[in-house]
Parts: C-alpha cells; sequence; structure tokens
C-alpha cells in the first residue's frame, strides 16, 4: 500500500479529480485529522457527515480515508473484493504489532491461503467440540475460584471488579480451551502473570496498529517477547486437551522450515489477542447492562432455566451444569441482550484498501472516484447510534433483537430495509471467523453467572461509560471498572 507523503498530499488539493468526494484535510502536515479522530471517533465522524454529506474522504497519518456513512450504501462497498481488499492492510499491520515475519507467498508459499483455510476449525461441526470444552473450562473456574467452600457456600456476598472478573474468566477460559492444560495439571501456573502482561500489552495495541515504533512504547517490546514466549513449540507440545484450531496451525508452521520457533510462537500470541481482546470486553458489558436491568436479568435467567427443562434438567447449584450448543442457539433474549451490548459498545471501522484507480457505485444514482492506494472505510457505530434505525439509540433494550419469538432482522432506514444493521465483527468474507465461538462464550458465562448467583451493582457509582481512546478497534472497554456483589443463590 502506498503511503502518500505531505508532498503528494498539497498535490492531492491542488489536482482533485472530478468524482472525487471532499476532503478534510488537518492544518498539520502528515498527521491531519489523526488526533481529532483518536479523541473520539463517531463525534468526529458525524459532525463532518453534517458538513460534508454521506461521503468524504480524511487525510490521517499521511493516509487518504473515504468514510462512507449511509449503511444503504454498505452492500456495494462489501462486493467489491477485488478492487476493494481488506487483507493488505492487516497482512502490513499485524506482522509489525505481533513481531511476525510477513506472510508472503515468495517467502512462504501457500501459507496464508492454509492459515485462512485452518479459521474453518472455529466454525460448522467443529464448533460443537470447542463449545463442550469452552463449557467444561468455565465450569472448572467457577468452581475452584467462585463456588469453593467458604464465603461462597455460605451464600455470603462478596465484592469484585466486574470488568476484571470478566477478563480473568474469559482470558483463562479461552486459553485452556485454545490451547489446553499443562502436564498433569488442570490449570496453569503461570496464568495470572501471563494475564498481567496480556493486559500491558493490550494497552498499548492501539499504538502498534496505528504503527507508532514499539521501541517508543517504554517495555511493551519486553512484555510481547515474555508473551511470545510462553508459546515456543517445545512448550506447546506438552500441552493436553489442545483443540483442533490450534492444532492445525502447529502442524501447519511445522512445515516451513524458514519460519523460526519464536515467529511460530508470535503467530500463536497473535490468536490469543485475537480470541480475547474483544471477547472480554464484549463480556463485560454483556453481564453490566444485564446486572443494570434487573427487569432484563429476570427474563434471560428464567429462559436459561427453561431451556434446560426442556432438556429435562432441573438446575441444582451442587452439580456442574452443562448447555449444549443446541441449547445455546434457543437462548433468544440472551442472544438479544449481547447483540444489544455489542451495538451499545463496538466501535470496529471496516478497512478496504483501493487496488486501482476506479469509479465505485454506491447506488442507482451514485458513484465516486477512488485512487488506488486510499482506505474505503465503513464505521458502522454510527449505524449503531442511528435513531432512525434504533429507536433510543443509547438505551439498552433486551429485546431488541427479537420479534414474534424469533430473531428480528428487519431493520429500516429511509424506508428501506437494511441488509446490514448490526456489525460488531466486520463484513463480507473478511468478517471474524471465530464471532461463533465468541459469542457462544459469552453466553456460556452469563449462563453460568445467572444460574448459581445473585447480582447487584454496588450503589453510589455512576454508570459505566465506554473509553473512546480503541474507537475503530473493536469493543470499546469501560473508562472505569465498575464494582458489583454476588452470593450463591439458594
Amino acid at each position: 500500500e502506498s503511503i502518500q507523503t505531505p508532498l503528494n498530499f498539497s498535490l492531492f488539493v491542488i489536482l482533485q479529480r472530478h468524482g472525487e468526494p471532499p476532503l478534510i484535510k488537518g492544518w498539520i502536515p502528515y498527521v491531519g485529522k489523526a488526533l481529532e479522530f483518536g479523541r473520539d471517533a463517531h463525534k468526529f465522524l458525524e459532525e463532518h457527515k453534517k458538513k460534508s454529506g454521506d461521503i468524504f474522504t480524511v487525510e490521517m497519518a499521511g493516509k487518504y480515508m473515504t468514510f462512507i456513512m449511509d449503511p444503504l450504501m454498505y452492500p456495494s462497498i462489501i462486493k467489491h473484493g477485488r478492487q476493494l481488499d481488506f487483507r493488505e492492510f492487516t497482512s502490513r499491520v499485524a506482522p509489525i504489532t505481533f513481531d511476525y515475519p510477513p506472510v508472503t507467498d515468495s517467502k512462504f508459499p501457500g501459507l496464508g491461503e492454509q492459515i485462512v483455510r485452518s479459521f474453518q476449525l472455529l466454525q460448522g461441526d467443529c464448533l460443537t467440540p470447542l463449545t463442550d470444552s469452552m463449557m467444561g473450562n468455565l465450569m472448572l473456574l467457577f468452581r475452584q475460584d467462585h463456588l469453593g467452600a467458604g464465603p461462597a457456600k455460605e451464600g455470603i456476598w462478596r465484592s469484585a471488579n466486574m470488568f476484571d472478573f470478566c477478563h480473568s474468566v474469559i482470558f483463562e477460559a479461552s486459553f485452556l480451551t485454545l490451547y489446553g492444560r499443562p502436564p498433569s495439571a488442570h490449570r496453569h501456573s503461570s496464568m495470572g502473570v501471563v494475564r498481567k502482561d496480556f493486559i500491558k500489552f493490550d494497552t498499548m495495541f492501539p499504538l502498534l496498529i496505528a504503527e507508532i515504533p514499539i521501541w517508543l512504547l517504554g517495555r511493551t517490546k519486553a512484555i510481547r517477547q515474555k508473551l511470545i514466549n510462553y508459546f515456543l513449540p517445545h512448550k506447546m507440545v506438552c500441552w493436553s486437551n489442545t483443540s483442533w484450531f490450534i492444532r492445525r496451525r502447529s502442524e501447519l508452521f511445522e512445515q516451513y522450515d524458514v519460519l523460526r520457533d519464536i515467529d511460530k510462537a508470535a503467530h500463536h500470541f497473535a490468536i490469543l489477542w485475537a480470541a480475547v481482546g474483544n471477547t472480554a470486553p464484549a463480556a463485560f458489558w454483556a453481564m453490566y447492562h444485564l446486572v443494570s436491568h434487573p427487569e432484563a436479568l429476570k427474563l434471560v435467567r428464567q429462559e436459561v432455566h427453561d431451556v434446560l427443562r426442556l432438556g429435562q434438567v432441573e438446575f441444582s447449584s451442587d452439580r456442574d451444569v452443562t448447555l449444549s450448543r443446541e441449547q445455546l442457539d434457543k437462548l433468544l433474549y440472551l442472544e438479544s441482550s449481547i447483540s444489544e451490548s455489542l451495538r451499545l459498545s463496538s466501535a470496529s471501522v471496516n478497512i478496504r484498501v483501493a487496488q486501482e484507480d476506479f469509479s465505485l457505485r454506491l447506488n442507482a444514482k451514485r458513484s465516486v472516484a477512488i485512487r488506488k492506494g486510499d482506505i474505503v472505510a465503513l464505521y458502522p457505530q454510527s449505524m449503531h447510534l442511528d435513531p432512525e434505525i434504533y429507536e433510543e439509540p443509547q438505551t439498552f433494550r433486551v429485546d431488541r433483537f427479537v420479534q414474534d419469538g424469533q430473531q428480528k432482522t428487519d431493520f429500516y432506514k429511509d424506508g428501506q430495509k437494511l441488509r446490514y444493521y448490526l456489525m460488531p465483527f466486520g463484513s463480507g468474507s473478511t468478517m471474524c471467523p471465530g464471532r461463533y465461538f465468541a459469542i457462544n462464550e459469552i453466553k456460556q458465562f452469563l449462563c453460568l453467572l445467572l444460574l448459581y448467583f445473585d447480582l447487584e451493582l454496588e450503589e453510589g457509582q455512576p454508570r459505566a461509560t465506554v473509553d473512546l481512546s480503541r474507537g475503530g478497534l473493536g469493543v470499546l472497554l469501560p473508562a472505569t471498572d465498575v464494582r458489583f456483589r454476588y452470593r450463591l443463590r439458594k
């Protein structure tokens, strides 16, 4: 991808071609509008939409990003796979962020295609053993950490920070499900240290994705190295119960002699970030919204009990519970509450890089000229918070995605039904391949919480708000953690 310099930029302004969208440029050469966008992407884009219409180009960090703000135009972008490529962006940025060599066909013939194919092991029939394994690992953690002897057994209220609680459970359960267990133990003894380092790395993730050199980011390089070292092949080969997905990737990497052990480990670490980076905050927001709305929590809890009863299971806190993939699929209101939480908290930007100069047709009346190397971007958060599509968009509604006992899929803009109305996982052929696993994880986690515990927010604290610094990168984190109480249900 060509990066245009300030010199190109001045020429672009002078020679802006017919049919190109309005250009928004910053007063600092090269940086452009990157700082304003970083402070509050949604506000920035909404303000420029009012001034410049549904399509405009923003100069940011030496690149030109053309934002398409009308969701009715999204299908036109998504189907232009040949001219608008997603992988060019990720295949350049991910190796820099996670420290593995770019996966090029010249150096690693066929590896890129095989890696893409390996993601099928997170979907379809392969999702069933993965879901079963996750259920067992969540149950293990709940039993050992939260349902054991002492206060839990006596039904005494315990307090915790909600984001930290969600992150610790999702992190370890995901780790065990994907990578497996250490020899002769159910859990990895160093998991607390690994998670602490992961959080430090994750804090710097937005800067790494923005291609800030890692040597400018304090101890981040050393922390990343520690995390990568955890996945060295001689360590992983001793782990049992490893998922098919990770086993397949390990086998693939072994076929390439030019791939060093440290490079293989870096690929595995990248998957850990992909598995936890957005799932943990998504679990937090779903939990937070349910606990904040007792009626919604009661409705979803009843739904979980009803689904268990349909399977002839009478729940008892003394016994481990299992929810199959089929049972999870029946939890309509739980799924709606997760979708609603994602609508309110996800702020990913869908990026495509133009492979050639071409005219992008957006609808019957409109097309825009796009230059090779420019970025076309969709920012679904503006759609998620559009009051025309979602009535009272800032309000959490547990049943927003339920209609007549079915999943609701009819949402409208300008009187037209939207093909894409909820996009927390990207779009088109580049949608997150682990999305089904992630949603099932969150469902399982919430089911166990609702079945085993009474849950309350502690009094005297403000409502949770989003930290806007990760705008464009997925699910936003809470600006500050939230205190809650939990006790074993009678």
